[in-house]
């Protein structure tokens, strides 16, 4: 793959490509041709549907024990399914705009989700909750930037990648790569890291991490650079966790929770029981007894859990299955706009994968007990509207890729 897309990156305008007989196994014919892929938006739709009806299930005590007047359990249920509405419309329009205008504009959003990052940080703009300060209060609603700016990393790291493509993929000698090709992307990334740490979001650190190396390495990074990243990876988070003392016990805790079931280990123990209790079927949608105030952020960080206990092992292969077959659907749709010499287009599909792929591993790591816990959601399903509309986006994205790719086939520029 990450010879497809290098190779890409120098042939001549898509526009004149003749597309071949099939690629990706979709087939020339126009007339059995659809203009989306429809399994990629039914698995989305299905995990948000999910979502509305979990969230709603285990934020009901939480809504009620919290005093919301007027609608009260189905508080959270109201503002998730608005979220919902609103990434929906969002998504529909980000669909209309083509991928060469996304191009043109990443730079600007990056630019954008680095001041929404540095607002978030100053006193009486960002909004402070349990000692973290990572919103922004819109009145009605907070807007989490950290939520956007894996959008906008995904599409700066995907055109930068296309840019660079002569000084990323080894053909220069080594140090020349370094200077011209890696440092610039590595001097953004740390500001933005580091900005991300102020607040502290060290999930969020995480994942765009894994976005921006994870597109550099499907684009052609030069291969010593990516070994020596990859060895160097481990001292930076050791660094990290030396600096902030409490990483270091949330990962002791992580490692046995049940030696301070009350204290560190108090969420994660509370989440193995309820998959303890959920066994192969659980016990009914809506029965719960984790989500009466026993397991902390059942709605968010937690919502797999309380999926675990009420719809069991099925239900949770069933979510899993669904983010299997979305993530792979992105990477298919990716080789395929390789295929047709659009690497932009192509690595801007992985990309999404990779974020929703990773994000949706560490939770449910966490969820399972086999990753320290991270305040990480569940894509398409946590409780969490910046999250909601971010997903959403980056879906029509990818689906606007595949729109692009069947016009190609059929014959038709974009």
């Amino acid at each position: 793959m990450r010879k497809d897309i290098a190779a890409t990156a120098t042939l001549r305008p898509f526009g004149v490509l003749k597309a071949p007989a099939s690629i990706g196994g979709l087939p020339r014919n126009a007339r059995t041709m659809l203009v989306y892929d429809a399994t990629l938006a039914w698995s989305a739709l299905l995990l948000l549907a999910i979502g509305v009806v979990m969230v709603y299930s285990a934020s009901i005590a939480m809504a009620e024990a919290s005093g919301h007047t007027g609608y009260r359990a189905w508080y959270f249920l109201v503002r998730h399914a608005l979220f919902v509405g609103i990434g929906l419309v969002v998504a529909t329009a980000a669909f209309q705009v083509p991928m060469k205008a996304w191009e043109r504009l990443a730079p600007w959003l990056f630019a954008a989700g680095v001041l929404l990052l540095l607002l978030v940080l100053v006193p009486g703009i960002g909004k402070s909750v349990n000692g973290s300060r990572r919103w922004l209060s819109l009145f009605v609603i907070n807007l989490q930037p950290s939520e956007f700016m894996k959008l906008a990393v995904v599409l700066y790291a995907a055109s930068y990648a296309v840019r660079k493509a002569g000084s990323l993929h080894g053909k220069l000698p080594l140090k020349q790569t370094l200077v011209r090709g890696f440092l610039p992307l590595f001097a953004v990334m740390a500001l933005t890291g580091g900005l991300l740490l102020l607040e502290p979001d060290f999930g969020a650190l995480v994942v765009i991490v894994a976005l921006a190396f994870g597109i550099l390495f499907i684009g052609g990074l030069d291969w010593r650079l990516f070994f020596g990243l990859a060895l160097l990876l481990p001292v930076a988070l050791a660094g990290v966790l030396v600096a902030a003392p409490y990483r270091l016990q949330r990962l002791v805790a992580f490692l046995d929770p049940w030696s301070d079931p009350f204290g560190k280990g108090y969420q994660l123990s509370h989440s193995l029981i309820a998959f303890g209790r959920g066994e192969a079927f659980g016990v009914g949608l809506g029965s719960s007894v984790e989500k009466l105030l026993y397991l902390p952020e059942a709605h968010t960080d937690f919502l797999l859990a309380v999926i675990a206990e009420e719809l069991g092992f099925a239900g949770v292969l069933a979510v899993i299955a669904l983010f299997v077959w979305l993530i792979f659907r992105c990477y298919a749709i990716g080789r395929q706009a390789a295929g047709l010499a659009r690497p932009f287009a192509a690595l801007t599909a992985q990309g999404v994968g990779i974020w929703i792929g990773v994000q949706a591993f560490i939770n449910i790591g966490v969820n399972m007990g086999v990753l320290p816990t991270k305040g990480l959601t569940l894509p398409l399903l946590s409780f969490g509207g910046s999250g909601i509309v971010a997903n959403c986006i980056a879906l029509a994205i990818v689906m606007r890729v595949d729109y692009e790719n069947r016009r190609l086939l059929r014959g038709f520029t974009v």
